[in-house]
């Protein structure tokens, strides 16, 4: 029988008063269920953020230094578990197990860098422009957090959201997604077993539409960070703004690779094969858009199929070059895009079919996906696919490739691959992106470093990360004083 992962509320793990629970199944094997989790309903949910709230006052008593021993503690744990934490999230996720444990080891090195910065943010003193007066900055947790987040980075994202909260004194709720939930279960337990007091974290799993809907109305939610599609992001913010939450969007992308003629050629293969193939394609800065120069396209596009073309596919356990689609229906979604991409014109240059027999059957496979041909107009050029399926766009200058490269509505990520300093200064200053990537792949993220994007990628007002990601849970008072 799969284990039943049940709610995490008021420091009490609770099964759903639906009494309903639902499969997560491995996306490499969909018979092979790896657990069971709770249908929770909207009292639920509520029970959760009313036991945060209660928690709210005296976890922001607590000196910062405590807060980050907790954190730290857990993070130690979550390293002693590290291989049962690496198989959960490949089990769940699909991810290969060298992506998963890269993964598992983020959200261990986010825990422990929050846990640092836990003990010295309280504030600045400031000069006073009398001689007799003092002023100083007070930082203050801004409350109860409500934190939504995704199934492609299912253990990360939740320690990115979960420790600059704790560290700053706010406590939270965090409603994971439901494909890959249990990653996410097993950090709640690392917190937990570090001595996390009752109320602080609550952990409620079921739809969006229940759970992440309460978060975003909820009166006792101070503050909600989102992570995840466009569409489902404007709901939660046009919910959370009705009684003027602060709200944080980390979204979709559309994310490009410019190649310029001084590229070297078989560098700018590696960098955009591992942005765009790399965790199946399903990140939100992964590069789908390869913009290169005509100069070097051919040589590139040759490049590429045979990249993609050589990259082993399989069951994340067995750690190939990728692994499969999280669910049927992201699968669905990529083959649906390839045969749009087909019928608006653009050469399909190698992949666009599922994988089966063998270590395939059962499981949410495609082939890395090469089209050429593609005009910046086409749906495969403007919308998010979200599969391993790259797009090669040919432009005649460097004016032209920026140009592509900000015609989208996204605006997350993006890189250049040259070796001219005025082209790479230029990218830099003109593209539309929150990360810019001179000649790297537009995924991967320094965990200390502000990460966010622009246009429809993100709400624009707060980012994630870094100090970016303490400041979005704290508000400051000034404070005058007079000797």
């Amino acid at each position: 029988m799969p284990t039943e992962h049940e709610n995490y509320c008021n420091g009490e793990w609770v099964a759903s008063e639906s009494g309903e629970t639902f499969a997560v199944t491995n996306p490499a094997d969909e018979t092979d269920v790896v657990g069971r989790l709770q249908y929770s309903t909207e009292s639920d949910t509520t029970w959760a953020i009313e036991a945060a709230a209660d928690a709210q006052d005296e976890w922001a008593a607590v000196p910062g230094p405590e807060r980050g021993r907790i954190l730290r503690d857990a993070g130690s744990i979550a390293a002693d578990r590290k291989d049962e934490l690496t198989e959960t999230l490949v089990r769940e996720e699909g991810k290969t197990r060298s992506e998963a444990s890269g993964e598992v080891q983020r959200a261990i090195d986010i825990l422990f860098y929050y846990a640092e910065k836990a003990r010295d943010h309280g504030g600045d003193v400031k000069p006073s422009s009398s001689s007799s007066g003092e002023i100083r900055t007070k930082t203050e947790p801004v409350g109860v957090a409500g934190l939504i987040t995704p199934w492609n980075y299912p253990i990360a994202i939740p320690a990115w959201k979960l420790a600059p909260a704790l560290a700053t004194g706010n406590t939270a709720v965090v409603k994971p997604a439901s494909e890959a939930p249990i990653s996410a279960k097993k950090l709640i337990e690392c917190l937990d077993e570090a001595g996390l007091p009752p109320g602080v974290v609550n952990f409620v799993t079921g739809s969006g539409s229940t759970v992440g809907g309460a978060l975003a109305t909820h009166d006792a939610v101070d503050v909600v960070s989102f992570t995840g599609s466009s569409g489902t992001g404007d709901i939660v913010y046009q919910d959370a703004a009705d009684d003027q939450k602060r709200v944080q969007l980390e979204m979709g992308g559309k994310n490009p690779t410019v190649v310029m003629p001084s590229a070297d050629v078989d560098d700018a293969v590696d960098i955009v094969g591992s942005g765009a193939f790399g965790t199946t394609g399903q990140s939100c800065t992964a590069c789908s858009r390869a913009i290169v120069h005509e100069a070097v396209r051919d040589e590139f596009l040759t490049g590429i199929v045979a990249y993609a073309e050589n990259l082993d596919v399989g069951p994340g356990l067995d750690d190939p070059g990728m692994g499969p689609h999280v669910s049927e229906g992201e699968l669905e979604s990529t083959l649906d895009y390839v045969e749009i991409a087909q019928n608006e014109g653009a050469t399909l240059e190698t992949g666009g079919s599922t994988l089966d027999g063998g270590v395939f059957d059962g499981g949410h496979y495609v082939e890395p996906t090469v089209f050429a041909d593609v005009e910046s107009d086409m749906r495969i050029a403007q919308e998010e696919v979200f599969g391993p399926v790259l797009s090669v766009l040919t432009v005649g200058d460097f004016e032209e490739a920026v140009a592509v490269a900000n015609d989208t509505k996204y605006g997350l990520s993006a890189s250049i691959v040259s070796e001219n300093a005025n082209e790479i200064d230029a990218f830099v200053d003109e593209v539309d992106a929150g990360v810019v990537k001179v000649n790297e792949k537009t995924t991967g993220l320094e965990l200390h470093v502000p990460f966010g994007g622009m246009k429809a990628s993100s709400n624009e007002l707060y980012r994630e990360q870094g100090d970016a990601g303490l400041e979005f849970y704290t508000t400051t008072k000034t404070v005058y004083r007079n000797r």
